[in-house]
Protein backbone atom coordinates (compact mmCIF):
# COMPACT_ATOMS: atom_id res chain seq x y z
CA UNK A 1 0.00 0.00 0.00
CA UNK A 2 3.24 2.37 1.03
CA UNK A 3 4.13 1.65 -3.01
CA UNK A 4 1.00 3.17 -4.01
CA UNK A 5 1.33 6.50 -1.60
CA UNK A 6 4.92 6.45 -2.93
CA UNK A 7 4.00 6.23 -6.87
CA UNK A 8 1.56 8.93 -6.02
CA UNK A 9 3.82 11.40 -4.19
CA UNK A 10 6.64 10.84 -7.09
CA UNK A 11 4.56 11.15 -9.86
CA UNK A 12 2.26 13.83 -8.21
CA UNK A 13 4.81 17.04 -10.11
CA UNK A 14 4.01 15.28 -13.35
CA UNK A 15 0.73 14.91 -14.12
CA UNK A 16 0.16 17.87 -15.98
CA UNK A 17 3.81 18.34 -16.98
CA UNK A 18 4.69 15.53 -18.64
CA UNK A 19 8.74 13.84 -18.34
CA UNK A 20 9.11 11.81 -21.26
CA UNK A 21 12.37 9.92 -19.72
CA UNK A 22 13.38 8.08 -16.08
CA UNK A 23 15.98 10.37 -15.21
CA UNK A 24 14.23 13.11 -12.83
CA UNK A 25 14.38 13.73 -9.10
CA UNK A 26 11.74 11.18 -7.43
CA UNK A 27 10.98 13.76 -5.12
CA UNK A 28 11.11 17.00 -5.04
CA UNK A 29 10.29 20.49 -2.82
CA UNK A 30 6.77 20.19 -5.09
CA UNK A 31 6.22 16.72 -4.23
CA UNK A 32 3.28 15.93 -2.08
CA UNK A 33 -0.19 13.73 -1.94
CA UNK A 34 -3.16 13.44 -3.89
CA UNK A 35 -6.15 12.16 -3.72
CA UNK A 36 -4.71 8.92 -4.82
CA UNK A 37 -3.40 8.36 -1.55
CA UNK A 38 -6.45 10.07 0.44
CA UNK A 39 -8.56 7.17 -1.50
CA UNK A 40 -6.23 4.43 -0.68
CA UNK A 41 -6.23 4.83 2.76
CA UNK A 42 -9.73 5.37 3.14
CA UNK A 43 -9.67 2.06 1.05
CA UNK A 44 -7.68 0.37 4.03
CA UNK A 45 -9.81 1.79 6.75
CA UNK A 46 -12.95 0.58 5.22
CA UNK A 47 -11.38 -3.09 4.95
CA UNK A 48 -10.58 -2.71 8.46
CA UNK A 49 -13.95 -1.39 9.33
CA UNK A 50 -15.72 -4.62 7.80
CA UNK A 51 -15.33 -4.25 3.86
CA UNK A 52 -19.00 -3.88 2.82
CA UNK A 53 -20.31 -1.24 0.37
CA UNK A 54 -21.56 0.96 2.87
CA UNK A 55 -17.64 0.45 4.82
CA UNK A 56 -16.70 2.05 1.46
CA UNK A 57 -18.43 4.81 1.05
CA UNK A 58 -18.11 5.92 4.68
CA UNK A 59 -14.22 5.89 4.00
CA UNK A 60 -14.12 7.57 1.18
CA UNK A 61 -16.69 10.39 2.10
CA UNK A 62 -15.40 10.94 4.96
CA UNK A 63 -11.67 11.21 4.13
CA UNK A 64 -12.18 12.72 1.21
CA UNK A 65 -14.08 15.45 3.48
CA UNK A 66 -10.94 16.27 5.49
CA UNK A 67 -8.77 16.56 2.10
CA UNK A 68 -10.84 18.37 -0.37
CA UNK A 69 -8.23 19.76 -2.30
CA UNK A 70 -7.14 16.29 -3.17
CA UNK A 71 -7.48 17.05 -6.59
CA UNK A 72 -10.05 15.04 -7.40
CA UNK A 73 -12.23 14.21 -10.67
CA UNK A 74 -15.52 16.53 -10.81
CA UNK A 75 -18.53 13.96 -10.39
CA UNK A 76 -16.00 12.05 -7.70
CA UNK A 77 -15.84 15.24 -5.89
CA UNK A 78 -19.75 15.86 -5.62
CA UNK A 79 -20.09 12.35 -4.99
CA UNK A 80 -18.16 12.73 -1.41
CA UNK A 81 -20.89 15.30 -0.25
CA UNK A 82 -23.92 13.26 -1.46
CA UNK A 83 -26.49 12.24 1.32
CA UNK A 84 -27.52 9.18 -0.56
CA UNK A 85 -23.83 8.70 -2.91
CA UNK A 86 -24.90 6.58 -6.50
CA UNK A 87 -22.26 4.95 -8.96
CA UNK A 88 -22.02 7.22 -11.82
CA UNK A 89 -21.07 4.37 -13.93
CA UNK A 90 -17.12 5.65 -14.51
CA UNK A 91 -14.46 3.98 -15.97
CA UNK A 92 -11.71 6.44 -14.63
CA UNK A 93 -8.83 4.86 -13.11
CA UNK A 94 -9.73 6.18 -9.85
CA UNK A 95 -10.90 2.48 -9.03
CA UNK A 96 -7.36 1.32 -9.67
CA UNK A 97 -4.92 3.61 -8.04
CA UNK A 98 -7.07 2.89 -4.64
CA UNK A 99 -7.48 -1.09 -4.33
CA UNK A 100 -3.91 -2.12 -3.21
CA UNK A 101 -5.08 -2.67 0.24
CA UNK A 102 -7.84 -5.52 -0.61
CA UNK A 103 -5.08 -7.17 -2.25
CA UNK A 104 -3.26 -7.34 1.35
CA UNK A 105 -6.30 -8.02 3.55
CA UNK A 106 -7.37 -11.33 1.63
CA UNK A 107 -5.47 -14.27 1.14
CA UNK A 108 -7.20 -16.01 -2.16
CA UNK A 109 -7.08 -14.37 -5.64
CA UNK A 110 -10.73 -14.75 -5.49
CA UNK A 111 -11.62 -12.68 -2.37
CA UNK A 112 -9.20 -10.40 -3.92
CA UNK A 113 -11.06 -9.77 -7.28
CA UNK A 114 -14.64 -10.24 -5.55
CA UNK A 115 -13.36 -7.23 -2.97
CA UNK A 116 -12.05 -5.02 -5.71
CA UNK A 117 -14.97 -4.94 -7.47
CA UNK A 118 -17.04 -3.85 -4.77
CA UNK A 119 -14.50 -1.24 -3.90
CA UNK A 120 -15.08 0.05 -6.93
CA UNK A 121 -18.69 -0.23 -7.47
CA UNK A 122 -19.35 2.05 -5.20
CA UNK A 123 -18.80 4.74 -7.67
CA UNK A 124 -17.15 2.99 -10.60
CA UNK A 125 -19.72 0.68 -12.04
CA UNK A 126 -18.63 0.77 -15.51
CA UNK A 127 -17.94 -2.75 -16.37
CA UNK A 128 -14.20 -0.95 -17.57
CA UNK A 129 -13.37 0.83 -14.10
CA UNK A 130 -14.33 -2.71 -12.46
CA UNK A 131 -11.83 -4.55 -14.05
CA UNK A 132 -9.48 -1.45 -13.62
CA UNK A 133 -9.81 -2.14 -9.90
CA UNK A 134 -9.47 -6.33 -10.37
CA UNK A 135 -6.68 -6.14 -12.50
CA UNK A 136 -4.48 -4.06 -10.25
CA UNK A 137 -5.67 -6.01 -7.44
CA UNK A 138 -4.68 -9.13 -8.70
CA UNK A 139 -1.41 -8.23 -10.22
CA UNK A 140 -0.50 -6.50 -6.21
CA UNK A 141 -1.55 -10.21 -4.86
CA UNK A 142 0.22 -12.40 -7.17
CA UNK A 143 3.60 -10.49 -6.94
CA UNK A 144 2.67 -10.86 -2.78
CA UNK A 145 2.46 -14.41 -3.05
CA UNK A 146 5.61 -15.27 -5.16
CA UNK A 147 4.07 -15.34 -8.58
CA UNK A 148 6.80 -14.24 -11.38
CA UNK A 149 6.28 -11.64 -13.71
CA UNK A 150 5.30 -13.97 -16.68
CA UNK A 151 2.92 -15.70 -14.57
CA UNK A 152 1.34 -12.41 -13.73
CA UNK A 153 1.52 -11.19 -17.51
CA UNK A 154 -0.26 -14.29 -18.70
CA UNK A 155 -3.17 -14.20 -16.33
CA UNK A 156 -3.97 -10.63 -16.25
CA UNK A 157 -3.91 -11.01 -19.81
CA UNK A 158 -6.07 -13.66 -20.38
CA UNK A 159 -8.52 -12.93 -17.79
CA UNK A 160 -9.13 -9.12 -18.46
CA UNK A 161 -8.00 -8.67 -22.28
CA UNK A 162 -5.09 -6.55 -21.52
CA UNK A 163 -1.98 -6.19 -24.41
CA UNK A 164 0.69 -6.50 -21.92
CA UNK A 165 3.28 -7.55 -24.87
CA UNK A 166 4.34 -4.11 -25.42
CA UNK A 167 7.38 -2.26 -23.12
CA UNK A 168 7.93 0.71 -21.69
CA UNK A 169 9.86 1.99 -25.21
CA UNK A 170 7.21 1.23 -27.39
CA UNK A 171 4.48 3.45 -25.33
CA UNK A 172 6.20 5.98 -24.50
CA UNK A 173 6.11 8.14 -27.71
CA UNK A 174 2.55 8.06 -28.03
CA UNK A 175 1.89 8.20 -24.58
CA UNK A 176 -0.79 10.66 -23.39
CA UNK A 177 -2.44 11.84 -20.54
CA UNK A 178 -5.51 9.24 -20.12
CA UNK A 179 -7.30 9.03 -17.13
CA UNK A 180 -9.42 5.86 -17.88
CA UNK A 181 -8.82 2.56 -16.42
CA UNK A 182 -8.57 0.98 -20.08
CA UNK A 183 -6.21 3.84 -20.91
CA UNK A 184 -3.39 3.95 -18.03
CA UNK A 185 -4.06 0.28 -16.13
CA UNK A 186 -2.47 -1.34 -18.64
CA UNK A 187 0.33 0.83 -19.51
CA UNK A 188 1.15 0.80 -14.77
CA UNK A 189 1.38 -2.87 -14.97
CA UNK A 190 3.86 -2.78 -18.13
CA UNK A 191 5.60 -0.64 -16.06
CA UNK A 192 6.30 -2.88 -13.62
CA UNK A 193 6.66 -5.75 -15.31
CA UNK A 194 9.38 -4.06 -17.16
CA UNK A 195 11.57 -2.94 -13.78
CA UNK A 196 14.62 -4.12 -12.28
CA UNK A 197 13.26 -2.89 -8.72
CA UNK A 198 11.14 -0.76 -7.07
CA UNK A 199 12.28 2.73 -8.09
CA UNK A 200 12.73 1.74 -10.88
CA UNK A 201 9.24 0.78 -11.67
CA UNK A 202 8.11 4.15 -9.82
CA UNK A 203 10.37 5.61 -13.06
CA UNK A 204 8.99 4.11 -15.77
CA UNK A 205 5.63 5.11 -15.29
CA UNK A 206 5.95 8.24 -14.61
CA UNK A 207 8.33 8.47 -17.83
CA UNK A 208 5.66 6.99 -20.01
CA UNK A 209 4.10 11.08 -19.59
CA UNK A 210 0.36 9.87 -19.26
CA UNK A 211 -1.60 10.31 -15.90
CA UNK A 212 1.57 9.93 -13.64
CA UNK A 213 0.95 9.98 -10.23
CA UNK A 214 -1.88 7.68 -10.85
CA UNK A 215 0.00 5.02 -13.37
CA UNK A 216 2.95 5.83 -10.86
CA UNK A 217 0.70 4.98 -7.86
CA UNK A 218 -0.70 1.18 -9.40
CA UNK A 219 3.01 0.36 -10.93
CA UNK A 220 4.33 0.98 -6.86
CA UNK A 221 1.89 -0.81 -5.32
CA UNK A 222 3.03 -3.83 -7.00
CA UNK A 223 6.39 -3.19 -7.16
CA UNK A 224 5.93 -3.27 -3.41
CA UNK A 225 4.70 -7.09 -3.41
CA UNK A 226 7.72 -7.81 -5.33
CA UNK A 227 10.49 -5.87 -4.57
CA UNK A 228 9.54 -3.93 -1.06
CA UNK A 229 10.49 -0.83 -0.62
CA UNK A 230 14.27 0.47 0.05
CA UNK A 231 13.76 2.40 3.46
CA UNK A 232 15.16 5.95 2.16
CA UNK A 233 12.36 6.18 -0.38
CA UNK A 234 10.15 4.90 2.54
CA UNK A 235 10.86 7.12 4.90
CA UNK A 236 10.81 10.32 2.44
CA UNK A 237 7.48 9.75 0.95
CA UNK A 238 5.90 9.04 4.89
CA UNK A 239 7.32 12.37 6.09
CA UNK A 240 5.29 14.31 3.69
CA UNK A 241 2.36 12.23 4.87
CA UNK A 242 0.41 14.62 7.64
CA UNK A 243 -0.27 13.01 11.05
CA UNK A 244 -3.87 11.48 10.43
CA UNK A 245 -2.72 9.77 7.43
CA UNK A 246 0.67 8.40 8.65
CA UNK A 247 -1.88 6.77 11.69
CA UNK A 248 -4.26 5.38 9.51
CA UNK A 249 -1.01 3.63 7.21
CA UNK A 250 0.31 2.98 10.30
CA UNK A 251 -3.09 1.07 11.71
CA UNK A 252 -3.31 -0.88 8.24
CA UNK A 253 0.26 -2.33 8.01
CA UNK A 254 0.60 -3.27 11.62
CA UNK A 255 -2.93 -5.48 11.98
CA UNK A 256 -3.54 -6.13 7.85
CA UNK A 257 0.37 -6.34 6.39
CA UNK A 258 3.13 -6.73 8.17
CA UNK A 259 2.23 -10.77 9.14
CA UNK A 260 2.19 -11.09 5.62
CA UNK A 261 5.04 -8.62 4.52
CA UNK A 262 7.55 -11.16 2.71
CA UNK A 263 10.25 -8.13 2.01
Amino acid sequence: MLGAIIGDIAGSVYEFHPHKSKDFPLFSEKSAFTDDTVMTLAVAEALMNGGAEEDYIASMQRWGRRYPDGGYGGRFFGWLFQKEPQPYNSFGNGSAMRVSPVAWFYDSLEAVENAAAVSARVTHNHPEGVKGAQATAAAVFLARTGHGKGEVRNYLSARFGYDLSRTCDEIRPGCHFDETCQGSVPEAIIAWLDSDGFEDAIRNAVSLGGDSDTQAAVAGAIAQAEYGIPPEIAREAYRRLDVPLQALADDFFLRVMKPKYRR
